[in-house]
C-alpha cells in the first residue's frame, strides 16, 4: 500500500515530537505502541521513532535501573540522573530523528520530571524549568496526558507484577504527581491534551489518533 504523503508540518527543518504522560499504570506504553504502529502504517516504519524515558538510548537502561530499582536517597540525585539520561537521549536519538523529519513518539518527558520531582519530591518547579532551558530540551509539539485516578492506577500496577521503586511510593505520592500533571495541562492547554484514562484502550487510542491527524493535516 502506498504510504501517505507527509504533511507540510513534517517537511520543515524538523519532524514532529509527540509525548505521552501520566502516572504509573495509566496506560502510556500501550497507547504509545498503538500510536507508533498507526503512524508507521501511514508513513512507513522508518518515518517513526518510538522511544521512552528513562533508558531510551544505548546505555540508558543502566540509568533506568539505578532510578527505578535501586533508587536515590537524595531528591536532587534522582533529578540529575533523569536529566543526564535525557541529555543523552535527546542528543543520540531524538534530535537526529527530528532533524531528519521523522515523527518521534516518546513515553515520558519533561512533564513527568516536573510532576514527579516537583510536585512529588518538592523541588522548585522554577529551578527544574531553568535546567530544562539550560539543557535546551526541545518542546513537544503535542503531549497526551492520560489521567487515571491513582487508586485505579495502583491496582493495575499491582496486578502486572512487582512494582518498581516509584510505584512503591503508594497512592498518596501518585495523588501529588497527578496534581502536577493537572496543573501543567491547565497551564498549557494548546500543547497538552487531557484524556480520560478510565475509558477503554480503543477509545483512548481513537482520540489520540484523531488529535494527531488534525495536527498533521496540511
Amino acid at each position: 500500500m502506498e504510504k501517505a504523503v507527509i504533511s507540510k508540518k513534517m517537511r520543515r527543518n524538523k519532524g514532529v515530537f509527540l509525548t505521552l504522560e501520566g502516572i504509573d499504570g495509566c496506560g502510556k506504553s500501550t497507547q504509545a505502541r498503538i500510536l507508533a504502529g498507526n503512524l508507521a502504517l501511514r508513513f512507513g516504519r522508518e518515518a517513526v521513532l518510538w522511544t521512552k524515558e528513562p533508558g531510551g538510548w544505548p546505555g540508558g537502561e543502566k540509568i533506568r535501573e539505578l532510578l527505578l530499582e535501586h533508587g536515590m536517597q537524595h531528591p536532587l540525585s534522582e533529578l540529575f540522573l533523569f536529566l543526564a539520561d535525557r541529555c543523552e537521549h535527546i542528543r543520540r536519538e531524538v534530535e537526529p530523528a527530528l532533524s531528519s523529519g521523522r515523527i518521534v513518539v516518546c513515553e515520558r518527558y519533561t512533564d513527568s520530571t516536573l510532576a514527579y520531582q516537583s510536585w512529588g519530591r518538592g523541588i522548585s518547579p522554577e529551578k527544574i524549568e531553568e535546567l530544562f532551558r539550560w539543557c535546551r530540551f526541545p518542546v513537544p509539539d503535542l503531549t497526551f496526558w492520560i489521567d487515571l485516578p491513582p487508586g485505579k492506577a495502583y491496582h493495575r500496577v499491582s496486578r502486572r507484577g512487582g512494582p518498581d521503586r516509584m510505584e512503591e511510593e503508594g497512592t498518596s505520592f501518585l495523588e501529588k504527581v497527578r496534581e502536577g500533571f493537572l496543573f501543567l495541562s491547565r497551564r498549557e492547554p494548546e500543547r497538552i491534551v487531557s484524556l480520560d484514562g478510565t475509558n477503554d484502550i480503543e477509545a483512548i487510542a481513537r482520540e489520540i489518533q484523531r488529535r494527531v491527524e488534525v495536527f498533521l493535516s496540511p
